[in-house]
């Protein structure tokens, strides 16, 4: 989106997610962050992606539903290549 990072805020006692995130970043940045995030045909996020809280693969915790704190920071990682 042209961002290097991004500070969403949410209210108190509110339950935030990587996955609520997503849905927050998808609203403001509209159809092209959707259409690199989630797939067209199943809607699910796609499986290049990976995504990372505070430098840890979310994966190793919740997935998408990993639950966020105050101060978090969520990094979206496209695939890298090289050699």
């Amino acid at each position: 989106m042209g961002k290097r990072d991004e500070t969403l805020e949410f209210e108190d006692g509110q339950t935030v997610t990587v996955k609520r995130v997503l849905h927050v970043l998808a609203q403001r940045y509209g159809l092209r962050f959707a259409e690199y995030v989630y797939d067209s045909q199943s809607g699910r996020v796609r499986g290049f992606l990976q995504f990372f809280v505070n430098g840890r693969n979310v994966e190793a915790a919740e997935g998408l539903e990993t639950q966020l704190a105050d101060g978090d920071v969520v990094a979206i990682v496209p695939p890298v290549g090289g050699g």
